[in-house]
């Protein structure tokens, strides 16, 4: 595998660290927002899914217009897009237009989740397909990681009082930050080829023959362009791609087979976990600049079973990876419900007078009632203290509060990651990236990813209201049951794409 592929795959898939950045970020940013403008659960849920439901819009045409003017074209534009959201993020001075920017990078990243796996796989060969694919992945986890971290380093030097920074204006810095890395994707896009494929569907052949040759060597070039010559020509003899053919009787499997893996990566909850994480971890009771310095654990371990991911992929398969993970998910994510089930709550006179916030003395009315459901006690606290005060101290009130087993949660919590990180986080887009034959795979991936977004959309938009009305210990059991029926299907329709040629994987799976 040489250098310059590795290459191309990291640039081409940095619209994955953007993604992820985003994700990271707003975990942080919400702390601050939220309270500054006052947000309700729904509100908050909003500016938080709002990307995902602009990237619903993208991912439904990215794929099939990129057929039309190129991969390389639309990423550029992608990359542009990244730009315009953080600048607009950093200057947001209500709550809809907070909202508004943020649905330009779910444009942005919803067309680079589409666009990255399609261009990697087709400019890889067999060998090496699956973990190329899954730098797209790595990227996504990186961007969690080094949000994680910027947001905790924006929070601490906010807390020490001599800094520039407060809690008006510290989300606008961490929002902005983001500006950077578009930048470089931007600048860096121009430096990658089109897409082979897409050159040879387009009736560029010689073009395609010259990228592969400058990426592979012309003896592993020409092994790749005897292979889509054969597949070219069928291609190019059939009717036109539309909706409808993805559902007749030659791509129904593969078709269901992506429906229900799209759909399980984000049912599980995934993106609540990355997107809450500092609202989640606030919930065991360990602080707010606990929760900050957790999530750098949380995305550190992403990122490790990640890159084991990366190693494994074209060893064992994609199959053992997404049977396993998911089992692992669904395990850790009862766990997590077991130990929140057993949390208790009660603020004691002494450690009311701990608490050093405006208001907090009207706590007192409940001192040393102990309360066993957390939806209970928080609104109890929101009755006494209001909707902003509580949200902007609930940190504080719930360590104060809490008597948890947090390493059980935190276990929990960090399986779940992990099996996510080596199953369906990477092993989805490598799978989306090998079923569907050339002519209807922007198409499908498209569809597939769109119905993968709307999922995680509604996941996000609902979490912080599933947290308030069904409680911590519900909500991750309820992940946790979908995860265990996930499972099962996937044990019983999921096949097996290792070590085959694109080409290959089309003869095998679609039937004429």
């Amino acid at each position: 595998m040489s250098k310059k592929l590795v290459f191309i795959a990291f640039v081409v898939s940095l619209g994955g660290f953007l993604f992820g950045f985003d994700a990271g970020i707003i975990s942080g940013v919400m702390s601050y927002a939220g309270p500054e403008f006052n947000l309700d659960d729904i509100q908050s849920g909003w500016v938080v899914s709002s990307p995902s439901f602009a990237a619903m819009i993208a991912m439904l045409f990215s794929g099939k217009l990129s057929d039309k003017i190129g991969r390389k074209k639309i990423l550029i534009y992608v990359a542009f897009l990244y730009a315009i959201s953080a600048l607009l993020s950093a200057y947001a001075n209500s709550y809809e237009m907070l909202y508004i920017a943020r649905m330009i990078g779910g444009l942005a990243f919803g067309a680079a989740l589409v666009l990255a796996p399609m261009y990697i796989a087709e400019v890889s060969s067999a060998k090496n397909r699956g973990k190329l694919v899954a730098i797209q992945q790595l990227n996504i986890v990186l961007g969690f990681f080094a949000a994680f971290l910027s947001n905790y380093f924006f929070n601490k030097y906010n807390t020490t009082g001599n800094s520039f920074l407060t809690d008006a204006n510290v989300w606008r810095w961490m929002l902005g930050v983001e500006l950077i890395p578009a930048l470089f994707y931007f600048v860096a896009l121009f430096f990658v080829p089109k897409s082979p494929r897409w050159l040879f569907l387009n009736d560029k052949i010689d073009d395609a023959k010259k990228v592969l040759i400058n990426i592979h060597g012309k003896v592993s070039a020409e092994i790749e362009i005897l292979s889509m010559e054969k597949n070219a020509n069928q291609d190019k003899n059939t009717n036109s791609s539309s909706l409808k053919n993805l559902i007749k009787p030659s791509l129904r499997f593969i078709f269901i087979v992506g429906l229900v893996v799209g759909i399980l990566q984000q049912i599980t909850g995934i993106n609540a976990v990355y997107f809450y994480a500092t609202s989640i971890f606030k919930q065991t009771g360990i602080g707010t600049d606990a929760s900050f310095s957790s999530g750098i654990l949380l995305s550190s371990v992403t990122v490790i079973f990640t890159i084991i991911a990366m190693y494994l992929i074209d060893k064992m398969g994609r199959r053992p990876l997404l049977l396993i993970g998911t089992f692992g998910i669904a395990f850790s994510l009862l766990l997590c419900a077991y130990g929140f089930n057993q949390a208790t709550y009660n603020l004691s006179s002494e450690k009311i007078e701990t608490l050093k916030f405006e208001g907090s003395e009207k706590l007192n009315t409940i001192a040393n009632k102990e309360y066993t459901f957390d939806v209970d006690f928080k609104n109890e606290l929101k009755s006494i203290l209001g909707n902003q005060v509580y949200s902007k101290n609930d940190g504080a009130i719930l360590e104060a509060a809490t008597t948890i087993n947090a390493t059980l949660v935190l276990v929990g919590i960090l399986g779940f990651i992990a099996c996510f990180a080596f199953s369906l986080g990477p092993v989805m887009w490598v799978l989306l990236s090998e079923l569907y034959p050339l002519k209807y795979r922007g198409l499908a991936i498209g569809v597939i990813a769109f119905v993968n977004s709307l999922v995680s959309f509604v996941i996000q938009l609902i979490f912080p209201w599933e947290l308030s009305n069904l409680g911590n210990a519900m909500s991750f059991f309820l992940f946790g049951f979908v995860a265990l029926i996930g499972f099962f299907i996937m044990l019983k329709i999921v096949p097996e794409t290792k070590g085959k040629s694109l080409e290959e994987i089309e003869k095998e799976f679609v039937k004429a």
